[in-house]
């Protein structure tokens, strides 16, 4: 079901990256990513990173139902409350969050007055998803991902053809509120979830235990895409608009191949490695990830490179043609990146909070300052070039840090 599930969201980004690329074109991809880097901070702020904390408490007491019903309870209150403030806030000053991310274009601003009246119904959508996962029901939530997305398409399709570079944005805005809908709809009966809601289990020990999931996620939701944001605006003014958009077109090629391995990390690795008890059970979560992850990916990486100028043209078009010479670095970066994900993962599996901090925060200084660097040196391969520097030395770090349990 994970495998029709990555198809059709495989499918449904050529269509979409399709459409950008004939009615955007590289320029509106660069400001695409700029709103989508927003929008994650956006999401990580809203939410307070509890996702990850969610899944860990929700797996762990599921047998019990007083305390689903206090974490449950006491999540979606805070989120509701949070959400509700920030929508507010966004609102009020949409005109000078539109600057910052979209430069002059004030036209945009309507995108943030969406953003803000739909994101309560994003975050509860955030809610349900961590507490399907915690449970364990992934063929509940697949069947949720795929409706949501099905229907995600037509609206986004009708949204680019009708409204180009707006009609892309909005599209990313309402997203959210499809999968709420569709969530609400679908929870099956037996998770019970309203059932569980009850307004007198608010219960602060829950923040508690979720906070040290916030303090480590947090302060990497709103730097990396910052870094990413600004890293983009040096692009803008170094190389030109269009070739930043290269930057953002090979991001979603990357996005695409790697859905599998990112949906099956977080819908099965990750609560693996939560409910493994001893050392030797972490080793053998890891040990499987490498022996059935990472010669697939080094298969489909070869392949992959070989069809780059075929893949260019038929998400694309030939206005993007420069992006094939950018599959190398981007191929090299995600292996790295790949063979580090698994190993991070045990950092939110087990609360290891101030190496995690300090390890996300020195890569995204180092990959901002080297990508800097890099792009004054050889332009916008230089990004790339820098993305997988980072990569491989967050690898080499974590794996020295974890040696004692990998080896």
């Amino acid at each position: 079901m994970n495998s029709i599930s990555v198809f059709i969201k495989l499918f449904i980004g050529i269509i979409t990256s399709k459409m950008l690329a004939v009615f955007v074109g590289p320029g509106g991809m660069a400001y695409i990513g700029n709103f989508r880097n927003f929008m994650t901070s956006l999401e990580g702020v809203s939410t307070l990173a509890f996702s990850s904390g969610v899944i860990k408490y929700i797996g762990e007491n599921e047998g019990n139902e007083k305390e689903l019903s206090k974490i449950i309870t006491t999540v979606l209150i805070t989120f509701l409350f949070l959400s509700t403030i920030i929508g507010l806030l966004l609102f009020s000053f949409s005109s000078f969050i539109t600057t910052k991310i979209f430069g002059n274009n004030i036209q945009y601003e309507i995108i943030f007055k969406v953003v803000a009246i739909v994101l309560p119904f994003s975050v509860i959508s955030s809610l349900f998803v961590s507490i399907i996962n915690g449970l364990g029901k992934y063929n509940k939530l697949v069947y949720a991902t795929i409706v949501s997305n099905i229907i995600a398409i037509i609206l986004t399709a009708s949204l680019i053809y009708e409204f180009k570079l707006v009609g892309a944005l909005i599209s990313i805005a309402v997203n959210p509120i499809i999968l709420f809908t569709v969530n609400f709809f679908y929870v099956p009966k037996e998770l019970q979830i309203i059932n569980r809601i009850d307004f007198k289990e608010y219960d602060f020990v829950v923040i508690k235990k979720l906070a040290g999931f916030s303090i480590m996620i947090l302060p990497s939701f709103l730097l990396s895409p910052y870094i990413t944001l600004e890293i983009r605006k040096f692009l803008i003014i170094t190389v030109g608009l269009d070739e930043s958009g290269f930057w953002e077109a090979i991001t979603k090629v990357s996005n695409l191949y790697l859905i599998f391995i990112s949906t099956l990390v977080s819908l099965y690795f990750y609560p693996q490695l939560i409910k493994a008890k001893s050392k030797k059970q972490t080793k053998e979560v890891f040990l499987q990830f490498y022996k059935s992850i990472i010669p697939l990916f080094i298969c489909c990486a070869v392949v992959i490179y070989f069809l780059r100028f075929w893949i260019v043209k038929t998400l694309f078009s030939n206005e993007f043609l420069l992006v094939s010479d950018l599959f190398l670095w981007q191929i090299i970066g995600d292996f790295f990146k790949i063979c580090g994900t698994i190993i991070a993962f045990q950092f939110l599996a087990k609360r290891i909070i101030v190496p995690y901090i300090i390890f996300e925060f020195s890569a995204n200084v180092f990959l901002y300052f080297f990508s800097i660097y890099c792009i004054e040196l050889v332009g916008i391969q230089g990004v790339l070039i820098a993305q997988a520097a980072e990569h491989c030395l967050y690898l080499i770090v974590i794996t020295i840090y974890f040696r004692k349990l990998i080896f």
